[in-house]
């Protein structure tokens, strides 16, 4: 006796919209990063990466982690505060404690 199997088709006319939106949801979670923690070293390198771009307005590569994901930006760096700890660059604002690298070019 042979069995015609047809896979995953046999199971969609089953499935309702709502469940194939947080299967979705769930394959996407399991692409997700985690944000890594720096030592005292790389955070002293990231900070004199950004001194030095600010006072000689140099081109600085930021790598930055946001929404379970790895970023780059690229550009001239406005402004660094350190009392609300955010870094601004290209008209963005970028938390302080985000950043994951700094690159002069």
């Amino acid at each position: 006796m042979s069995v015609n199997d047809r896979g995953t088709i046999k199971w969609t006319a089953m499935m309702l919209p709502e469940h194939i939106e947080l299967l979705k949801k769930m394959w996407a979670e399991q692409e997700f990063k985690e944000k890594p923690m720096l030592s005292e070293y790389q955070m002293e390198e990231i900070n004199l990466q950004l001194q030095l771009a600010l006072a000689n307005d140099l081109t600085i590569e930021l790598e930055y982690f946001r929404d379970h994901d790895y970023r780059k930006v690229k550009g001239k760096l406005l402004g660094v505060d350190v009392l609300n700890r955010f870094v601004k660059i290209n008209q963005e604002y970028l938390p302080l404690d985000h950043l994951t690298g700094a690159w002069i070019d």
